[in-house]
């Protein structure tokens, strides 16, 4: 089934959604997704109500994965079931988002430090080169590449832990971040630019203990941007 690719608008500013809605993960997965993503840039206000067919027919699905995915973000307090008003969305609080990027601080550091005795020298160099096109794109100002170069830097990193499960439990934190709208967050670019360089050393050094404070800092870097990127915008309560 052809998915139609809506847009979000964030104070009047129109950003292009990207979520592709492909048989790789289950349908509702994906809504609910995309929904998590909607209220943290502000798509779904704080106290709106989620009218079950107008975001099915903005999607291009059915009712059902809507249903599905509004029932999975109840359970996990994005949104509150109100009887004979349906779904409304729950504030967003920094401290929730603080308290996010806590987590997955937690976890990739401990990721990093696992990596940092398990990386041959040969993805050593990989990632390196990897960071230098990264530079470069946002000297360029190409956040989209930006993007995709620092998710493959991570990818490699959490990978080389040989940690599946823990890095399964990252997945579900960075599920709850804005990775699409990731070129209209001021600063997130340069981070991944400059915070870079302390990781690259300690796994070069062999260092956990650095590897895993320097992945920390910058993930909870990350987070305080998010924070400040959102208060500017009035989307938190």
């Amino acid at each position: 089934m052809a998915v139609k690719e809506p847009g979000a608008r964030m104070n009047g500013d129109y950003v292009g959604r990207r979520t592709s809605f492909d048989t790789k993960q289950q349908l509702s997965e994906k809504v609910a997704a995309y929904v998590r993503e909607g209220i943290m840039v502000g798509e779904f206000r704080a106290g709106e109500y989620i009218r079950t067919e107008r975001l099915a027919q903005e999607l291009g699905v059915s009712p059902t994965p809507v249903r599905e995915a509004l029932m999975l973000l109840g359970s996990e307090g994005t949104v509150r079931w109100e009887p004979r008003r349906g779904y409304r969305v729950v504030p967003l609080t920094p401290r929730d988002v603080s308290d996010l990027f806590d987590v997955q601080a937690f976890i990739a550091g401990e990721l990093a430090a696992r990596a940092a005795e398990a990386l041959p020298d040969t993805e050593l160099d990989r990632l390196e080169k990897l960071q230098a096109d990264l530079e470069a794109a946002d000297r360029a100002q190409l956040p989209e590449e930006v993007d995709r170069l620092n998710f493959e830097i991570h990818r490699t990193i959490n990978k080389a832990s040989d940690s599946h499960r823990m890095a399964t439990l990252l997945n579900l934190t960075v599920s709850y971040v804005p990775l699409r709208f990731f070129g209209t967050i001021e600063g997130w670019s340069s981070a991944s630019a400059h915070d870079h360089a302390p990781i690259f050393t300690a796994l070069r050094e062999r260092d956990t203990a650095a590897a895993r404070t320097a992945m920390r800092e910058h993930i909870r870097h990350i987070g305080d941007l998010l924070v400040a990127h959102l208060k500017a915008r009035e989307l938190l309560s």
